[in-house]
């Protein structure tokens, strides 16, 4: 039996996670925003799921439901780093409050809770942290570029921070998936507030798509159109933990695979068009290897 922390435990793809885990036998510390929804769960498991109200944005909260996490719980083997949302509209159409709570959400509130987490990890000799980005940590697109900057920080922080803490035994996985049939986007997306200059344009038609307004496209049919299997994806993750190894970054779904491998190549092909143009700003005394 194994002990896990996760947060935003009660909606998408972590809820399938918890459920998986209770099912054989292990315990789940969960967090959540809105009481009471994991009382079914609780009524079944007993004492096999703990439970707290967390929000990501309160970091005197982080720091005491961790710390009360592990002093009620002992030893935790695994920590999920799941809580986050989307924010959607062209980057002018987000407000400041909007754009610093994606930030402090996604952003601040991941990285306080792993660095909650962290001392206890040490302590008690080692642990494995479970990162959930997205395949949007990897490229930008018109109408998702606050959420996808949001993934980038994940990205570039979490990467470092495995290789720091590696030495503890604290293994690090980054989860990378693309589009799930969750409840991800009804349930949790925030949009800004549109702008006639933008809705013709390819940001205005993502954000119209999103909110179901493009005609002869309603929800269920761009649902349909999402290839993510949550339960699969539960399953994948749960079995990376179990065998304790693998890559830092961990792609899901046909869709983040094809999405990951177009935008690395392409940055890739443009930073080789460029290199004569940057070994040219070095120094004169510095040796060209060509």
């Amino acid at each position: 039996m194994q002990t896990w922390f996760i947060t935003g435990a009660s909606g998408g793809l972590a809820s399938r996670i918890t459920h998986r885990l209770l099912d054989r036998g292990d315990r789940v510390a969960a967090t959540i925003r809105k009481p009471g929804v994991l009382d079914d769960l609780q009524a079944q498991y007993g004492s096999q799921l703990w439970q707290a109200n967390l929000d990501l944005t309160n970091s005197q909260q982080i720091a005491e439901v961790v710390e009360r996490a592990f002093s009620e719980l002992g030893t935790i083997d695994v920590f999920v780093n799941n809580a986050a949302y989307g924010l959607y509209g062209a980057v002018e159409e987000a407000s400041d409050r909007q754009i610093e709570h994606q930030f402090m959400t996604n952003v601040l509130g991941s990285l306080r809770v792993a660095r909650a987490v962290l001392p206890f990890f040490r302590k008690q000799g080692g642990g494995h942290m479970v990162q959930i980005s997205s395949m949007a940590g990897h490229y930008s697109i018109p109408g998702m570029g606050l959420y996808c900057s949001s993934k980038w920080a994940v990205e570039g922080a979490f990467e470092a921070l495995a290789k720091e803490v590696a030495p503890f035994n604290i293994k690090t996985t980054m989860v990378e998936p693309g589009g799930i049939r969750t409840n991800f986007i009804t349930s949790n997306a925030v949009f800004g507030e549109r702008m006639d200059e933008y809705r013709d344009t390819e940001a205005g038609q993502f954000v119209s798509l999103m909110k179901g307004e493009l005609p002869g496209i309603d929800m269920s049919m761009f649902n349909q159109m999402v290839v993510g299997d949550p339960d699969k994806m539960a399953q994948q993750i749960i079995r990376r933990v179990d065998q304790g190894e693998g890559p830092i970054r961990m792609a899901l779904g046909s869709d983040a695979y094809e999405q990951i491998r177009a935008a690395l190549l392409d940055r890739l092909a443009a930073l080789e068009a460029q290199k004569e143009l940057a070994y040219s700003t070095d120094s004169d005394d510095v040796v060209k290897p060509f």
